[in-house]
C-alpha cells in the first residue's frame, strides 16, 4: 500500500508491474474515453444545443488546445512537486469539468467545460508517461507501454458502443455523465493504489530559464524529434477519423448511433491486436524495425481509403476496412513512439512527456480546425478520406526515414 509519502512498501516486482500497467491503462485511457465515448452523441448534441458544425468541432478543439498547453505547464510541475499531487489535482479538476459539461445549457458553456477537462486530462496523461520512465529503464518501457495500451484499447473498444447506447436512450448528457463516472473511478484508484514514482524532485524545474533549457535540450535531441513527430502524425491520422467519422457514418450514411458505436468498437479491437503484435515484434525485431512494419499498415490503409473515395465508392466498408488497417498500424506505432520519445531523458521525463503530448495535441487541433471547414455541407466522404491519406503518408515517411537513423544505445535498449 502507500505510506505517508505516497511510496510503496514491500511490493513484489510482479505486483509493481501490474499496478503500473493498470495505472497507465486508466490514466492514458482517460484520453479515448474523453473523445470516443461522446462521439456518437455529437449529431444529437448539435441539434439539442442548436449549434453549428464549427461549434461542435470546437468542443474537441478546445479540449485539445488546453490539453496541449496544460502538458507543457504540468510536466515541469510534476518534475518539481512529484507525479502524485499533480495527478490527484488534475483528476479532481477533470471530474468537476465532466459534471459541468453534462449540465451545459449552451454550446459555449460546453466548450468552456471541455477546455477545463483538457487541463485535467493533461495532468493524467503527462504524469502517466513520466511515471513510465520513473518506474522502468528504457529496455522495459516499450513492453510495459504496449501492455498498458492494450488495456487502453479495451477501453476505447467499449467507449463508443457505450456512448452510442447511452446517447440513443437517454441523450448526449448521459454520455457525458459516463465520462464523469470513469474519472471518479480513476481518481479512486490513484488515491488507493498509485504511489509516488519520482525519486528525486527538481527544485529548479519551474524556474523559467530552467523550463526553457529543459525544452531546448529535449527538442534538440534527434531521438525525441523522430519519435515525437511519429506519435504526433500517427495521432493526427487517428484523430482525423475520430473527429469526422460520426458525421459521415451517422448523417451521410444514415447509420444509427448504436451501430456507429459498434463500428468504433471494432476499430478499438483491431487497435488492441496491433498492441499485441507490437509486443511480439519488439522482442524479435527491435524498435525501429517494429515501427517500419507498423507503418506499412498505416500507409496501405491511407492509400486505400483515398483510392476508394476518388473512385466514387461511398459505403461503410469503403471507410471501415481501410481504417482497420490504419488503426492496426497505430497500435504498433504508439507504444514504440511514446516509449522512444521519453527514453533518453531519465532526469527530464516530465518535460519530454509534456512536449510529446503537446505535439500530439497540436496535431489534433490542426486536424479539428481543418475538418470544421471541410465537413460542413459535404455530400460525400472524400474530404475525410483525403485527410486520412495525407496524414498516413506523412506518418509513414517519418517512420521510414527519421526513426530508422542510428539511435543512441539508451533507446535501442527499449527493444530488448
Amino acid at each position: 500500500m502507500i505510506d505517508s509519502e505516497g511510496k510503496v512498501e514491500g511490493v513484489a516486482e510482479s505486483h509493481r508491474h501490474s499496478v503500473a500497467v493498470l495505472a497507465l491503462a486508466l490514466l492514458l485511457g482517460l484520453q479515448p474515453v474523453t473523445t470516443d465515448l461522446y462521439l456518437p452523441a455529437l449529431p444529437g448534441l448539435r441539434t439539442a444545443l442548436g449549434a453549428g458544425m464549427s461549434g461542435v468541432q470546437l468542443t474537441l478543439s478546445a479540449l485539445m488546445v488546453s490539453f496541449g498547453i496544460g502538458q507543457l505547464l504540468l510536466g515541469p510541475v510534476s518534475d518539481r512537486f512529484g507525479r502524485r499531487p499533480v495527478l490527484l489535482g488534475g483528476l479532481a479538476l477533470y471530474l468537476l469539468a465532466a459534471l459541468g459539461a453534462a449540465s451545459s445549457a449552451t454550446i459555449e458553456q460546453l466548450v468552456a467545460w471541455r477546455g477545463l477537462q483538457g487541463l485535467g486530462l493533461a495532468a493524467s496523461v503527462v504524469c502517466a508517461r513520466a511515471m513510465l520512465r520513473d518506474w522502468f529503464e528504457p529496455h522495459q518501457g516499450a513492453q510495459v507501454m504496449a501492455r498498458a495500451l492494450t488495456g487502453l484499447g479495451l477501453l476505447a473498444m467499449l467507449s463508443p458502443a457505450l456512448g452510442g447506447w447511452l446517447s440513443a436512450v437517454w441523450g448526449w448528457r448521459a454520455a457525458m455523465l459516463a465520462i464523469a463516472v470513469f474519472a471518479a473511478l480513476s481518481l479512486l484508484y490513484v488515491v488507493l493504489r498509485v504511489p509516488e514514482s519520482l525519486q528525486q524532485r527538481n527544485p529548479q524545474a519551474l524556474q523559467p530559464r530552467e523550463m526553457l533549457r529543459g525544452w531546448v535540450i529535449v527538442l534538440r535531441h534527434p531521438t525525441f524529434r523522430a519519435f515525437g513527430l511519429l506519435t504526433a502524425l500517427a495521432y493526427a491520422t487517428l484523430y482525423s477519423f475520430l473527429a469526422g467519422s460520426s458525421f459521415v457514418f451517422i448523417e451521410l450514411l444514415q447509420l444509427s448511433r448504436q451501430t456507429y458505436g459498434l463500428l468504433l468498437g471494432s476499430c478499438a479491437a483491431v487497435y488492441v491486436l496491433g498492441t499485441l503484435i507490437c509486443r511480439h515484434w519488439l522482442q524479435h525485431h527491435g524498435l525501429a524495425a517494429s515501427v517500419k512494419r507498423g507503418a506499412v499498415f498505416t500507409l496501405t490503409g491511407g492509400l486505400l481509403v483515398a483510392g476508394l473515395a476518388l473512385a466514387g465508392q461511398q459505403s461503410v466498408a469503403a471507410l471501415l476496412l481501410p481504417q482497420w488497417l490504419m488503426i492496426f498500424g497505430h497500435g504498433v506505432l504508439q507504444p514504440c513512439g511514446q516509449a522512444g520519445a521519453v527514453g533518453p531523458f531519465p532526469q527530464r521525463a516530465g518535460a519530454a512527456s509534456a512536449l510529446s503530448g503537446f505535439l500530439m495535441a497540436l496535431a489534433a487541433f490542426i486536424v479539428g480546425a481543418w475538418l470544421s471547414h471541410a465537413l460542413p455541407g459535404m455530400t460525400n466522404a472524400l474530404p475525410l478520406a483525403l485527410t486520412l491519406c495525407f496524414f498516413a503518408v506523412l506518418t509513414t515517411l517519418v517512420a521510414w526515414t527519421l526513426v530508422q537513423r542510428p539511435l543512441p544505445p539508451v533507446v535501442v535498449a527499449a527493444a530488448a
